[in-house]
């Protein structure tokens, strides 16, 4: 590797894709570790509803930026960037081959484009107010006035719903016009993991999930943190919680949880396309085709 431009990969794709399965082979095959850029996989106590990397696939090959903080102390992206630089940093004195796995594309993007978003302290009272209004109302708020961020905000994610509604009240400005950006001085290669089957994958891991112990994750989690976790909020952990108190069967909320990740891995394909443009890999030979894509980068 030239010592002048560190070279780092980067596998991104939708939810479900099998990313984390191929990062292993990937890593194992070039004798590399794993960064996580995932936004909910930073937190401990959240392994089934996240699809963390088990605990056998984490001794395989070793994986940094999971369980960073508590589900109570949020992380927003530029904490997260900074870690994650740091942990980069790292990697590259060792003489490691950075190699990044995720599917969340701000927080991506955050470390390969080097986009910094407006330093915002937390402002305790907007918040305790925007808290009592509720998600809902909180996510039509921020289509007034932020549409934009609305594009890759989830509509159920409270955290980032807030953090954007913050940033506009105090700076008077949308999130969306205040990110610049800084690229790092790496030479990298951005690779793209899709499936035709997509759908299938979902519901089936969504199943698995369900009937594999995310209702006593849920339930672990909510006599930890309370029920009004804003965690809790977020795609899997609501409609497990919905059936701890038995307003939805099992079936209804696999079904629900099928198609608002179904709704979530189409605006992160959109990202991808618009945000990236990775290299798509063959899904005929995912493995072969990942390896002579990098040998030739790395050359």
């Amino acid at each position: 590797m030239s010592s002048n431009q560190p070279h780092v990969i980067v596998l991104i794709g939708p939810t479900a894709s099998g990313k984390t399965e191929l990062a292993i082979q990937i890593a194992d095959y070039f004798k590399t570790r794993i960064h996580n850029i995932d936004s909910r996989q930073i937190y401990k106590s959240m392994d089934i509803g996240t699809a963390k990397p088990s605990e056998n696939q984490q001794k395989k090959i070793k994986h940094f930026l999971i369980d960073l903080e508590e589900p109570d102390n949020s992380i927003n992206v530029k904490q997260f960037q900074k870690i994650a630089q740091k942990s980069i940093k790292k990697e590259i004195k060792y003489n490691y081959l950075p190699f990044l796995v995720g599917g969340s594309g701000l927080y991506m993007n955050s470390i390969t484009k080097g986009f910094f978003v407006p330093d915002v302290p937390p402002q305790n009272n907007l918040r305790i107010q925007l808290e009592k209004l509720g998600q809902k109302e909180c996510w039509e708020i921020l289509k007034n006035c932020d549409p934009i961020s609305t594009q890759t905000i989830d509509f159920a994610d409270h955290v980032r719903t807030i953090r954007a509604l913050e940033v506009f009240y105090v700076t008077g400005k949308p999130l969306s016009t205040q990110k610049v950006q800084k690229p790092p001085g790496w030479k990298i290669l951005e690779l793209g993991l899709d499936r035709d089957n997509l759908k299938e994958r979902i519901f089936q891991r969504t199943k698995n999930m369900f009937f594999s112990g995310l209702l006593e994750e849920t339930k672990n989690l909510i006599s930890q943190y309370g029920a009004d976790l804003p965690k809790l909020e977020t795609i899997g952990y609501r409609e497990a919680r919905d059936v701890l108190n038995n307003h939805l069967t099992i079936d209804k909320a696999v079904e629900l949880t099928t198609t608002k990740t179904m709704q979530f891995a189409k605006r992160q394909k959109t990202w991808f396309r618009n945000k990236n443009n990775p290299i798509w890999l063959n899904n005929k030979n995912l493995l072969k085709d990942a390896i002579i894509k990098i040998e030739s980068f790395l050359s």
